[in-house]
């Protein structure tokens, strides 16, 4: 099993968070990864992460957005998909960068859908091309979301 580290960067560039995973899969334009979460436990008030939780992550450098599905612990039971607007990754051998454009969408197992972080969005200072692609993006999400083709 090949181990990465992953990125997470704000819109400007700047480092605000890192995390060891291992690659699951690859294609020319994606990474599927496994990564437990590395932090104390977060209620964000719709879902808790606790540490160890699993995540598998896809990451795209053609897309403008990325995918964690989150699972309680090491098992299979899903709490639901966690899904960041964010600038296409940057997909290294090793490394992931990817910056965070704070537009996300969570989708409960039950196929509820909760937008998070608009007001956030608003106030970045992105190019009027960025903040297309990034509404773009959120629709295809929301799309996925509806139809249940999120992957797993």
């Amino acid at each position: 099993m090949k181990e990465l580290t992953v990125y997470k960067l704000d819109e400007k560039g700047n480092q605000v968070w890192e995390y060891e995973a291992i690659e699951l899969g690859r294609g020319s334009s994606f990474i599927r990864l496994e990564a437990f979460f590395n932090r104390d436990d977060l209620d964000l008030g719709f879902a808790v992460f606790a540490r160890g939780d699993r995540f598998v992550e896809y990451f795209y450098n053609d897309r403008w957005y990325n995918i964690f599905a989150v699972y309680e612990g090491d098992s299979e039971r899903l709490k639901g998909w966690y899904c960041n607007v964010c600038r296409p990754a940057i997909l290294g051998e090793t490394t992931i960068h990817c910056e965070d454009l704070a537009l996300d969408l969570w989708v409960a197992p039950d196929g509820k859908l909760l937008v998070l972080d608009e007001d956030e969005f608003a106030d970045l200072a992105v190019t009027t091309a960025e903040r297309a692609s990034s509404l773009e993006a959120l629709d295809k999400l929301l799309r996925l979301a509806q139809s249940g083709a999120l992957p797993r």
